[in-house]
């Protein structure tokens, strides 16, 4: 018991004491000034009476009191002592060291396994005819081993270099360099007259989604793609690297998938689970989801040397390098390249661990904390400086429940397995739930990697605007602890707070598939050694976060947040900021199309509903809430469920069963990915595919196809506006 609950306790007892045998009216039977003063002490006895624990304020400081940098850096070094790549046995055992420390914590924790098509490289090759003269340059594609690697002993067990779910099969070809693999670079390869069909692809990773390259290298008829990491985009042609300097060495070779789904690909919109309904990988890669050429990822030292047999056309200014670098040509040739890929395809077994702290008044609401724990390589950054804040959150949470606090609704603490695959385990949880998410969700707080630099950076869906940025007021920045980590974020970041149309993590399936408000947030953006083999503890002590303070505030910033949407009584949600982005976004669009022939008034004034539905929530909320005890005490519980339903429910109206035009898992008309960058944020998606598809055809006729959009999306933010108000037509 704390000091408030004992000092309350030992007054109530006093006053009971006093009133032993004494009927309450009979301390109103005095004189005038007694009685005055006895009515106050009766008054005071029934407060007393009825007195409440510790505050949720008062939980919320003892959650930010109880940090500890030396916990998470223990958690770092045993999650990251091996590669740890989705279906092997190390992270089984990363699993296990998860699982248990949930359950030393007295945290109902459990498995949810799932069985789902993993890609894994079984050979590769690359080799490079710069000439017919020229000897044959046959590349190792091995990233090196440093002098003094902690993790040496280890080594081999990372996995070759390689793009899961790329096709297999040998390409040769002429090089043609393709910048960063956008659809506009494409374009403005076809205006200059170079030859891409036929010919292998070399394009610099850094703008787009992986496989929204190589997706775009198969749509212009090249037989394989190679993507490597640019000087240009690595600090420039460094003469330190990592260890002595954070950047990426140069031979070293960032991984991952370019599967452009979510999910199992062989199960898409169900659950994996064991015996269930599979599409082939055949009519995956048919769908246009999984590549139909093979691609291999290459080192920039291997990029330069390719780069140096290309010839032809002279690559536009904003292609070329950095300083130092030699003039960049098109192509294609007379470098000419021979690429095998062999990959395993299989159906492997997957673990998701979800740990339940049940709430006290409302149970079945649900707020939901994620991170990923599976790895490319060792994963100090990504994921696992997530993995070590989640774990500390839920260390606190265990000794704040020793305080005697209850969350009034259920936090789920989540840890999701095969994200790099592309969002496996996260997917086929939230579709394996979908019926109860979607009644049950309050919001969804995803940290995927926590730590890879200084500065706050966060991306959410608007109504948790103010929330996420009342609590970092409450959070000491880590690099300055004379100010609030809401001061420096305010003055390094524009815009503040992104949106999360994008499927770069785990937030995908809940905000695109569902309609959950969700949160992602990190200290840090890019890093050099993203998905390559230097991504270890090292790299994390020396430049990532030496004294840890950064994991700290990321534990202390996503578990704030997590208290206020469970604890506060009525949910933290603000809509007034939604329909200024709704409005906001409506602008941008209008300006991109003046003078077409469609029509934004159905949108205009479906937005401008839901800004008045917006207003009345929350008049109705501060009637609710009121100042005096009186109305404290007369506060009607179903009235505040039933608003905070309206503000939870209001999320999933954006949703559209139908969803966006060729890709119907994502499910949001408001907030989605690009069509051509899995990791770019879109408002509005739908209507900006139907612009897309204008501009390919140049049909006057298609314009229609933007208006129906503009009319869809605008129905969907009226059935918003009806959920806010919480009454029917």
């Amino acid at each position: 018991m704390d000091k408030q609950t004992h000092s309350s306790s030992r007054f109530r007892s006093y006053l009971v004491a006093e009133m032993k045998g004494r009927s309450p009216l009979s301390l109103l039977q005095k004189s005038a000034p007694a009685a005055a003063a006895a009515a106050a002490a009766l008054l005071l006895f029934f407060l007393v009476l009825t007195v409440s624990p510790p505050s949720n304020s008062s939980y919320h400081s003892l959650f930010l009191s109880l940090s500890s940098n030396d916990t998470a850096a223990q958690h770092l070094q045993a999650l990251t002592r091996r590669p740890h790549v989705a279906g092997t046995d190390a992270n089984a055992v990363v699993a296990a060291y998860i699982l248990n420390i949930l359950s030393s914590a007295s945290i109902p924790a459990r498995i949810v396994p799932y069985h789902v098509l993993l890609s894994y490289p079984l050979h590769r090759s690359l080799s490079l005819f710069p000439n017919v003269s020229a000897p044959v340059i046959s590349f190792d594609l091995s990233p090196e081993i440093y002098s003094g690697d902690p993790f040496a002993d280890v080594a081999a067990e990372v996995l070759p270099t390689f793009h899961a779910y790329a096709r297999s099969g040998t390409a040769n070809g002429r090089v043609v360099y393709a910048n960063y693999g956008r659809v506009e670079d494409f374009a403005k390869l076809r205006a200059m007259g170079v030859e891409v069909a036929g010919n292998v692809v070399l394009a610099r990773y850094g703008l787009v989604y992986r496989g929204d390259i190589v997706r775009n290298a198969q749509i212009a008829g090249a037989v394989a793609a190679i993507l490597y990491d640019d000087a240009k985009d690595n600090g420039g042609r460094m003469e330190k690297w990592f260890p002595e300097a954070r950047w990426l060495p140069p031979s070293g070779v960032k991984v991952g998938s370019v599967y452009r789904g979510a999910g199992d690909p062989t199960t898409p919109g169900w659950a994996s689970v064991s015996e269930c309904e599979r599409v082939s990988v055949d009519e995956v890669v048919a769908s246009g989801v999984m590549p139909a050429i093979p691609s291999l990822p290459v080192s920039s030292s291997d990029g330069d040397a390719i780069l140096g047999t290309i010839g032809g056309q002279v690559a536009p200014e904003g292609w070329q390098g950095g300083t130092g670098a030699p003039v960049y040509h098109l192509g294609p040739g007379p470098g000419l390249v021979n690429l095998t890929y062999l990959g395993n395809e299989t159906i492997m077994m997957i673990q998701n661990l979800i740990a339940v702290i049940e709430g006290k008044e409302e149970p079945d609401r649900y707020v939901l904390v994620g991170n990923h724990y599976d790895a490319w390589t060792f994963g100090a950054v990504d994921p696992n400086s997530g993995t070590a804040a989640l774990l500390e959150v839920a260390q606190r949470f265990a000794k704040m429940q020793k305080e005697g606090w209850k969350p009034r609704r259920t936090i789920i603490l989540c840890s999701w397995d095969a994200e790099e695959h592309h969002l496996i385990g996260s997917t086929e949880w939230v579709e394996d739930n979908r019926e109860m998410l979607a009644s049950r969700a309050v919001a969804y707080l995803n940290m995927d990697y926590a730590v890879a630099d200084r500065g706050f950076h966060a991306s959410s869906t608007p109504q948790l605007d103010e929330l996420l940025k009342e609590a970092a007021k409450m959070v000491q920045d880590p690099d300055n602890s004379s100010q609030t980590l809401y001061e420096s974020w305010a003055t390094t970041d524009s815009p503040l707070i992104r949106r999360l149309g994008g499927g770069g993590s785990d937030y995908a399936a809940f905000v695109q598939h569902v309609g959950v408000p969700s949160v992602d947030m990190r200290f840090g953006r890019d890093y050099p050694v993203y998905h390559s083999m230097y991504d270890d503890l090292l790299w994390m002590q020396k430049f990532g976060d030496p004294l840890f303070h950064r994991h700290v505030a990321a534990a202390s910033i996503l578990g704030l947040v997590a208290l206020k949407l469970a604890d506060e009584e009525f949910l933290p949600f603000d809509y007034i900021s939604y329909a200024y982005e709704l409005q906001k976004s409506t602008k941008v669009l209008e300006n991109e199309l003046l003078g077409k022939p469609v029509s934004f008034a159905p949108l205009q004034e479906s937005i401008e509903k839901f800004r008045k539905a917006a207003s009345k929530v929350e008049s109705q909320r501060k009637a609710l809430e009121g100042k005096d005890l009186l109305s404290k005490w007369k506060k009607d519980p179903l009235k505040v469920r039933e608003l905070n339903d309206r503000l939870m429910m209001t999320e999933r109206a954006f949703t559209n069963r139908e969803g966006l035009f060729g890709r119907p898992w994502f499910k949001h008309l408001v907030y989605g990915p690009s069509n051509h960058n899995v990791y770019l944020s879109r408002a509005f998606p739908s209507i900006d595919d139907a612009i897309e598809g204008v501009e390919a055809s140049k049909g006057l006729g298609s314009w229609k196809l933007v208006q129906r959009e503009i009319w869809r999306v605008a129905r969907a933010i009226t059935q918003a506006s009806r959920v806010l108000n919480g009454e029917l037509t």
